[in-house]
């Protein structure tokens, strides 16, 4: 039996969607998409200093790491908020530490790193080149089945199961490659969209 990944994500979607959700989320998610980008600002900074402290001392300090899993967290939220997978605003709250609170329906976990691997954090971006190359495809057919869904939402007032497990596959896939761009993780992520 496969090993799981020491990061994933679940969310519990509503069987029913109110119709003008996907009409107005955008808009309800504009305030959260201007704060996760400057968490996202400060991850990169966490992340760029990060690199220096596990190729000099072997870790990363644990508060880093529990910040990066916190940004993490409020994006999986607030994407789960904006494409209606959950009702459950999120505020402006960034819950930090591996371990999820489990206060919203969107939970993201991750296992703290184990023992760090220098070469790999060195060569790190580089390593993820692969990963990112297949994502960029593979989110056209995202950005395709996010648009179908979104129509089925306003027609039928739910998600269609096979389209949110596809677009949320996805979408662990690329937080997965973030986790071990930001060095949340040293396992290499692997090329699927399954937990």
């Amino acid at each position: 039996m496969e090993a799981s990944y020491p990061l994933d994500l679940e969310v519990e979607t509503p069987s029913r969607v109110a119709r003008w959700r996907p009409l107005v989320n955008w808009l309800l998610v504009l305030p959260l998409a201007v704060w996760a980008g400057l968490l996202g600002l400060g991850a990169a900074v966490v992340s760029f200093l990060g690199w220096f402290a596990i190729l000099l001392t072997g870790r990363l300090p644990q508060s880093w790491s529990d910040y990066l899993v916190a940004v993490l967290r409020y994006h999986w939220r607030t994407t789960a908020y904006l494409y209606a997978w959950t009702d459950s605003y999120p505020g402006f709250s960034a819950p930090a530490g591996h371990v999820d609170p489990g206060d919203h329906p969107a939970v993201l976990y991750c296992a703290p790193p184990g023992p760090r691997r220098r070469l790999t954090v060195a060569l790190r971006a580089l390593l993820a080149v692969p990963h990112l190359f297949v994502l960029y495809f593979v989110g056209i057919a995202q950005g395709a089945v996010l648009l179908l869904a979104w129509f089925a939402v306003v027609v039928l007032g739910r998600w269609p199961e096979d389209l949110r497990r596809f677009a949320v596959g996805v979408f662990r896939w690329a937080m997965r490659v973030n986790a071990y761009l930001w060095l949340v993780t040293d396992e290499y992520p692997p090329f699927r969209t399954a937990p």
